[in-house]
């Protein structure tokens, strides 16, 4: 299973996705430190939210395989600006949680995600876990296993080891 690293606001529900994600029952847990639990790296909202702080956020990325952008279908507001994978140099997804919220507006949520460069978007309802299995099967999916070789063509390339290779294009012999 590939790592997964949560960043998002206060009560965007990246606690209750780990238990989600690991077939526990939800219990409200108040994150108050960066947590490493098997494959999964939950981070405290106040990062997200905090200047001080956001630069953590992408060093504690370097821990992960995959980094996750978690926001709620009702959030007011967006913290993640454009091209935010310009700097976390990890395959970006993002995860929308309370999608059955009143005032959920998925798709603004999902045009912030995808301006912030957002690979893949997953919905996951964390009280029915819908969308969960999605989210699972994705991370299950192997990572892409290079060369040094490889790795190297594709850095010349200015790709990274997730990115396809343009068409056209194949490693040299």
């Amino acid at each position: 299973m590939k790592k997964l690293f949560l960043m998002g606001r206060s009560e965007a529900g990246k606690t209750s996705l780990v238990q989600v994600l690991k077939g526990e029952a939800l219990h409200y847990r108040k994150t108050q430190y960066t947590n490493l639990q098997d494959d999964m790296i939950d981070t405290p909202g106040e990062y997200a939210e905090s200047k001080q702080f956001s630069t953590g956020l992408a060093c504690f990325s370097f821990e992960a395989d995959v980094v996750a952008i978690v926001q709620a279908a009702d959030e007011p507001f967006n913290l993640f600006g454009a091209s935010l994978h310009t700097f976390i140099q990890r395959p970006l997804i993002g995860v929308i949680t309370k999608t059955d919220s009143s005032y959920a507006n998925v798709p603004m949520i999902r045009q912030w995600m995808a301006d912030a460069g957002c690979d893949r978007i997953f919905e996951v309802n964390n009280i029915t876990r819908e969308g969960a299995d999605e989210l699972l099967a994705y991370l299950n999916e192997d990572l892409p296993q290079l060369t040094l070789e490889q790795a190297c063509f594709r850095q010349s390339l200015g790709l990274s080891e997730w990115d396809p290779l343009p068409e056209g294009v194949e490693y040299p012999s």
